[in-house]
């Protein structure tokens, strides 16, 4: 008797901007986005994006994103919890690199980050890659160095300076728990 044969669906960004609610696309399979975060990944979210733009206020070439479409090819869409683009986007979507992507681990997405993210956001050579963990408070920045990331700090109260182009950030970390 033969094995049964599994049949995947393979969905593209046109099936994407279709569907209600947030959804992303890796590799054609969709992977939904709910429920929504629960309070303190909010929290965490919207102080993390105000010290980004806090400490971007005078740079003229870098603006920093709550998600927005990724577009990395027409079967993986992303919406990282938060990232800084230095370039114009011209699109309904990013269809480029942003200098910076922030992911806010939850149960349900813990494993995609670190594992599915990780690799794609490296292969994309994406120069920072920031992992925060709300259950231990702690935050991992990861650089970009020859293709591949190394983790350059990690814990929960420090500040760590970014360099996004012409532009610097210098972030404390501990002010995101607040």
């Amino acid at each position: 008797m033969g094995s049964a044969v599994k049949i995947l669906p393979h969905y593209t960004y046109e099936d994407y901007v279709q569907w209600e609610g947030r959804w992303e696309l890796i590799e054609g399979l969709p992977y939904a986005m709910s429920p929504q975060p629960v309070p303190k990944h909010q929290r965490i979210a919207v102080n993390l994006t105000t010290e980004f733009r806090m400490a971007l206020k005078k740079c003229k070439k870098c603006a920093v994103y709550e998600p927005i479409d990724y577009k990395l090819s027409e079967e993986t869409i992303l919406q990282p919890d938060m990232l800084i683009v230095c370039k114009p986007i011209n699109k309904k979507f990013l269809d480029f690199p942003p200098s910076l992507v922030a992911e806010i681990l939850s149960p349900a997405t813990a494993v995609k980050d670190r594992h599915t993210k990780f690799e794609l956001y490296q292969s994309e050579n994406i120069p920072y890659f920031i992992i925060i963990s709300p259950d231990t408070e702690e935050v991992e920045i990861y650089k970009l160095k020859d293709n591949a990331y190394s983790l350059m700090q990690s814990g929960h109260s420090f500040s760590y300076t970014f360099n996004l182009d012409d532009c610097i950030a210098n972030i404390d970390f501990n002010e995101i728990w607040q």
